[in-house]
């Protein structure tokens, strides 16, 4: 039972990196390219990877195992860690992530104008 919830946590835990780092390093080389400057500067990458790290370990190390996990069959020795589902939701996540960012990174002031001048007319 403990065995299997260690390697859902790590594979939750892998899942949730990867799609953070991922976002971040486009953000990071995209934005440089772009605007000729990072959008993310060096030390505000390591707070984002502290943080992030510290939470979702925080999160998937109290995770305590459940009696259904020894309902499923095991995970043979030859499974990949990271399943073609789990990249579905990496890459998923990531293009919602980044179409968010990019949305407030180049079109955001412009959003917020729009909204002033409308606020000011009323």
């Amino acid at each position: 039972m403990w065995g299997r919830n260690v390697y859902d946590s790590i594979s939750k835990f892998l899942q949730f990196q990867l799609t953070v780092n991922i976002v971040a390093v486009i953000v990071a080389f995209t934005g440089a390219c772009i605007t000729q400057d990072s959008p993310l500067k060096a030390v505000q990458m390591l707070w984002v990877n502290l943080i992030m790290d510290t939470f979702a370990s925080l999160a998937l190390a109290t995770e305590p195992p459940t009696e259904a996990l020894l309902l499923r069959k095991p995970y043979g020795r030859n499974k990949p860690l990271i399943s073609r589902t789990m990249m579905k939701n990496i890459l998923g996540h990531a293009v919602y992530q980044l179409t968010l960012i990019f949305t407030l990174l180049f079109v955001g002031e412009k959003l917020a104008q729009t909204r002033c001048s409308a606020h000011q007319r009323l």
